[in-house]
C-alpha cells in the first residue's frame, strides 16, 4: 500500500513538473509567422517608393531619368516615343514619353489613395523563420518584439531580369535571398496584431 501511494505520489509530481514545463515554454512560434504573413500579404514590394502617373516624361540626356523607364520599355510594361520639347530662351531638348503598355496596364497596381497613380509591383515578403522573441522568459506576455527572416514570395519574370534590377537596386536587394526583420507584436480582443514592423523600407507600399 505504502508503495503504491509513493508511485502515485511520484507520477502526480511528475504531471505537475511536465504541466509547468509547456507553460513556461508555452509561446507559439508559429503564431507569431502566421501573424506577421497576415500582414505582409496585404503590403507589396515596388519598383519606386512613391507612386507615379503616367504619361511621364524624360529628358533623354538624364540617365537617372531615363534608365528606369528604359527598363520598363525593354520588360514590355512601357511603351516609348520621342518628342522634342521647347524650352523659354533656350530653344528645345530631346525627351522622351513613356506610357504604359497593354501588359503594363494588367501588371500595374493602382493606387486607392491617389486616382490615377500606380506603382510596378514584384511580389510580396514572406517569413521563412522566426529566429527570437524578446521577452523570451515570459509566455503571458502582450507584447513582443520578434526576430524573423523573410524572402520575397510571387516574384514575376519582368523583375528577374539584369537590367530591371541594375535600374531598380531595391528589386535586387529584396530578391537576393533571406533577410532580417524585426516587427513589435501586441496581443487584443482580436488576437495577435503586428503593431510595428521594420523591414527596411522608407515608405509603405500599395495593398493588394
Amino acid at each position: 500500500m505504502q508503495r503504491k501511494y509513493v508511485l502515485t505520489l511520484a507520477l502526480s509530481s511528475a504531471l505537475i513538473f511536465t504541466a509547468g514545463c509547456r507553460h513556461t515554454n508555452s509561446v507559439d512560434k508559429m503564431t507569431f509567422k502566421a501573424t506577421i504573413n497576415d500582414y505582409l500579404k496585404t503590403r507589396q514590394s515596388c519598383v519606386w517608393a512613391e507612386a507615379r502617373k503616367f504619361p511621364a516624361q524624360a529628358d533623354t540626356s538624364n540617365d537617372e531619368q531615363t534608365k528606369g523607364y528604359d527598363a520598363l520599355t525593354d520588360a514590355g510594361l512601357l511603351k516609348r516615343g520621342s518628342a522634342e520639347k521647347k524650352q523659354f530662351l533656350i530653344g528645345s531638348k530631346q525627351v522622351n514619353n513613356y506610357d504604359l503598355s497593354d501588359k503594363g496596364r494588367s501588371t500595374w497596381t493602382a493606387d486607392p489613395t491617389q486616382p490615377g497613380y500606380g506603382n510596378f509591383c514584384y511580389g510580396h515578403r514572406e517569413v521563412t523563420t522566426v529566429d527570437s522573441y524578446t521577452p523570451a522568459d515570459n509566455p503571458d506576455a502582450s507584447l513582443y518584439s520578434v526576430n524573423y527572416h523573410y524572402d520575397v514570395a510571387g516574384v514575376p519574370d519582368w523583375a528577374k531580369s539584369a537590367e530591371m534590377q541594375t535600374a531598380f537596386p531595391k528589386i535586387a536587394s529584396d530578391i537576393s535571398g533571406q533577410q532580417a526583420a524585426v516587427a513589435n507584436l501586441v496581443k487584443t480582443s482580436n488576437g495577435w496584431q503586428v503593431s510595428n514592423l521594420d523591414t527596411g523600407d522608407t515608405k509603405p507600399v500599395l495593398p493588394q
